[in-house]
């Protein structure tokens, strides 16, 4: 009988040339020996290294930057069958200068609620002077952008419009991440980012070494310039 599938395939770090993997340990009868991890290009797939029994992470190196990768993992026994595979995952690696491009620009948005015009699109449009405002008065509220596929990201960079009328104020944030939309992960816990015209109105959030994820999703919990949460631009920067 050959092992249990490897489980909950995820990608837990991003760089420019590699991307490393992590899963749940495979069972089986006889006792799993170890395990091998395939890359798929063209729908055809490439070995590209392998973990021993009680290893379940993996980094694949000597990628190219700024492409999209799919990866599983299979088991194998000591009887030598193999597992059926994994699920796949896809991650993309970084453009080397990432650090310096916006990878949320453009991108899918969507929020909790907003006000009259205030749409969540607001905030990825490249407009400082437009933004997105939450529903008044009913904390928490959250915002999120979906970056096409796992990347490694460093820096969240908030925005708000710089006209002199945006008085100073601190807007309570928290950043989740998700590799499906669906379940989401804490990056960085509750911050109080200070906006202040006087500076350019922004904030800038540093998620720790190593971080990767697909979906990023500001939590609002408080502001002391409105009741509600309140972005004219939401930047994601990759690591460098």
């Amino acid at each position: 009988m050959p092992p249990t599938a490897p489980g909950n395939l995820r990608v837990t770090a991003v760089s420019d040339a590699s991307v490393t993997l992590a899963w749940s340990a495979s069972t089986d009868n006889v006792g799993v020996a170890g395990y091998r991890i395939r890359r798929f290009v063209g729908g055809t797939d490439t070995p590209v290294g392998s973990a021993a029994a009680n290893v379940t992470t993996f980094t694949v190196t000597g990628l190219t930057a700024s492409t999209s990768y799919v990866f599983d993992v299979q088991a194998v026994d000591a009887a030598g069958s193999v597992s059926v595979p994994s699920g796949q995952v896809t991650a993309t690696t970084g453009a080397g200068g990432s650090s310096a491009v916006d990878v949320a620009l453009g991108r899918p948005v969507s929020a909790s609620g907003y006000t009259q015009s205030y749409v969540s699109g607001n905030a990825v449009d490249g407009n400082a002077n437009t933004y997105w405002e939450s529903a008044n008065g009913a904390f928490p509220q959250w915002l999120q952008v979906d970056l096409g596929s796992v990347i490694g990201v460093r820096r969240v960079v908030l925005a708000l419009p710089p006209a002199d009328v945006w008085a100073t104020r601190s807007q309570t944030v928290s950043v989740q991440g998700s590799a499906d939309g669906v379940s989401f992960g804490l990056l960085l816990g509750s911050v109080a980012c200070a906006f202040d015209p006087a500076s350019g109105n922004t904030a800038t959030l540093t998620l720790p070494a190593g971080t990767a994820t697909r979906h990023v999703r500001l939590v609002f919990t408080a502001n002391t310039g409105w009741p509600a949460g309140q972005v004219s631009e939401f930047r994601v920067f990759g690591a460098a």
